[in-house]
């Protein structure tokens, strides 16, 4: 997995996100090993506390689970992931409406302009 994080944001819940984004688009698959918490660290040039702390989040949301002294694994029930990701989403749509409202930008006129956006 290619650890692509946003030094202006926390880093926990892009970690987060990231691996949501792997299970919802099946590159992870139920019952896959994850990388540890070192090796995740490592390769996101994060604290390995941030890590676990990010690994326990999706844990709590019923995405992956530990096996003691085996690792961190992919749940079956990949729903969780995708609610997950689902959340994750609806709060960067929320923020993105809440910008435009501080623009002085309704949400019908924000609305156009994703329109007119995406036909450029």
């Amino acid at each position: 997995m290619d650890w692509k994080l946003d030094r202006s944001r926390p880093v926990c819940p892009q970690i987060c996100e990231q691996l949501c984004v792997g299970i919802a688009s099946g590159e992870l698959k139920p019952g896959e090993r994850l990388m540890s918490v070192r090796e995740v660290a490592l390769a996101a040039g994060v604290n390995p506390n941030t890590v676990q702390k990010s690994f326990e989040e999706l844990e709590r949301a019923g995405a992956v689970y530990s096996v003691r002294g085996s690792g961190w694994y992919v749940s079956e029930d990949t729903a969780a992931a995708s609610r997950q990701f689902d959340g994750l989403v609806r709060q960067r749509i929320d923020g993105f409406f809440a910008d435009m409202a501080r623009l002085g930008i309704n949400e019908e006129a924000a609305k156009k302009y994703v329109e007119e956006w995406k036909h450029e």
